[in-house]
């Protein structure tokens, strides 16, 4: 053999084996690499002191060092460790704070991130180090951050999950299984955007610490049937919330539907209806709800509302047969401490929506032939009295505080608007006019604020099962603010359910997430 041939047949085996020994290393290096499940890491928005992460591969943890004043309103500094992704996901782990004292409200989060922008779109989970757990969003760029708190604080394990435009935040405690524990509204993300762990220490002069453990990033495949709305399951939470801040809590989380929380008269529980019984849970969540006993009125729907002085319950029933083989919506009340429900109106359907300030009249919705309108009843029974004959649909009424006005909706003007006229139908005149659908004005206790469910203008109706907001207006100016965007609609806030210091509200959100 040529001697050159040789050398040179030997320097390409060298070759090949060296590049063969790279190929080695590389598909034995962790496919986590350094970062683990994660590509990149640095600060968000403006901090005075730079943050760190430490990956360890052999206890699979991460420790991530942040600053930043807040992670809040409509910017953030912190510490964010991220991977570019696309489509529908899944990101878990374990949270835990190093070292002890520290800002209450420093945050350890699971986020989905549309940038890296400081004011960017995102949704996260956000574990405090007061064991608060919130799930956050900013909807818009520059946009104020909005929250829903679970009342369950500590938990062991967290999860965010992203399906299509809504996300989901899933908690766990050492004793029990994963559980939804609260949702966002709509937030659209271009693709690809960031997932990823990060630390703030609510404190801009200090730097804080968490670890994150069993970390896993996931993608979520998507179904046919998930695609087209089918194979979902629904998930309600009775929401809470001061009218002033986004601070809003889910008070209780049930797989299934309930709607049209009212509020009690002394602030404490909240009423609910579910499968056609109506339930009471303490304001404050952290229990089970209670089933308030009905007698035969077993087919509840969502309009019930409770008496000025507390005695009563009225509620809308349909277990009654209204003509033979047919039943229809028909008022009654019940005393608060539960009993035999006495029957108000005659003619079927009717819905509830108001008692008068004077517990004396009740106001609700009568289908007769083939309208809607708006009626009042003695609560002791007798003649109803027709107050509206407008065509179309007329619904929602609701006494003023001082017992002035009703005011509901109305569909006359082409589309649903706010309207109100005196107690005995006169003076009829809309509240004011918009581009939008809404729906059911509930009043504040101290007469000086409405909250009012607004449909977008494509909708018809008030279907479930759709994005909304919730909007109050200010009655002295007629200034209005969105104080909450959700998915919803249908037994959403049908009924008046304003807290009795006129602070806050009481309503009911939805999410759809596929089966598992």
């Amino acid at each position: 053999m040529n001697i050159k041939a040789r050398r040179v047949g030997v320097r390409g085996m060298l070759g090949i084996l060296f590049l063969l020994a790279i190929g080695r290393a590389l598909a034995q290096e962790p496919a986590e690499g350094k970062l683990g499940v994660f590509e990149g890491s640095g600060d968000v928005g403006a901090v005075l002191h730079p943050g760190s992460v430490e990956y360890d591969a052999a206890k699979g943890t991460y420790t991530i060092a942040g600053s930043g004043e807040n992670m809040w309103f409509a910017k953030d500094a912190y510490q964010f460790v991220w991977q570019k992704v696309s489509g529908d996901v899944e990101l878990s782990a374990d949270i835990s704070f190093a070292g002890t004292g520290g800002n209450a409200h420093r945050k350890a989060v699971l986020m989905i991130r549309q940038s890296l922008d400081e004011d960017s779109v995102y949704a996260d989970i956000a574990r405090h180090g007061n064991g608060m757990t919130a799930i956050q969003f900013r909807t818009q760029t520059g946009g104020l951050t909005g929250e829903v708190q679970s009342p369950n604080w500590g938990p062991q394990h967290l999860r965010i999950e992203k399906h299509g435009a809504y996300f989901t935040m899933w908690l766990a405690s050492d004793s029990g299984g994963l559980r939804v524990a609260g949702a966002s509204p709509r937030i659209e993300l271009k693709e690809p955007f960031y997932v990823g762990i990060g630390v703030c220490s609510h404190d801009k002069d200090v730097v804080e610490r968490a670890v994150f453990s069993h970390v896993k990033l996931a993608s979520l495949k998507s179904s046919p049937e998930t695609a087209s709305g089918k194979d979902m399951v629904l998930y309600s939470f009775l929401e809470t919330m001061p009218v002033d801040s986004n601070d809003r809590t889910a008070v209780y989380v049930a797989q299934g539907r309930f709607e049209a929380p009212n509020w009690t008269r002394d602030g404490k529980e909240l009423l609910f209806n579910r499968e056609g019984r109506i339930l009471r849970i303490p304001a404050g969540g952290k229990a089970q709800p209670d089933t308030l006993d009905t007698g035969f009125a077993i087919r509840c729907n969502n309009d019930h509302g409770i008496s000025p002085d507390s005695s009563l319950l009225a509620i809308s029933d349909q277990s009654q047969e209204t003509s033979p083989g047919n039943r229809q919506s028909l008022v009654y009340v019940v005393p608060m401490s539960g009993g035999t429900p006495r029957r108000i109106t005659k003619n079927a359907p009717s819905y509830w929506h108001g008692w008068s300030p004077d517990g004396k009249t009740l106001a609700f919705v009568g289908q007769r032939s083939s309208d809607f309108d708006i009626y009042t009843i003695p609560v002791t029974g007798g003649d109803e009295a027709r107050l509206t004959i407008a065509k179309g649909l007329d619904d929602g009424p609701e006494y003023s505080p001082d017992g002035l006005y009703i005011y509901f909706n109305s569909e006359r003007t082409g589309h649903m608007q706010i309207w109100r006229m005196k107690v005995d139908g006169t003076e009829q005149e809309q509240v004011f006019s918009d581009e939008y659908n809404n729906w059911f004005p509930h009043i504040s206790p101290d007469g000086k604020s409405m909250v009012f469910l607004t449909y977008d203008q494509t909708v018809s109706g008030h279907p479930e099962n759709k994005d909304v907001m919730l909007r109050v207006m200010a009655l002295a100016d007629k200034k209005i603010k969105v104080i909450a965007q959700l998915f919803g609609g249908q037994g959403t806030i049908n009924v008046p359910s304003w807290s009795p210091d006129s602070k806050s509200i009481g309503f009911v959100s939805y999410a759809l997430v596929p089966a598992r």
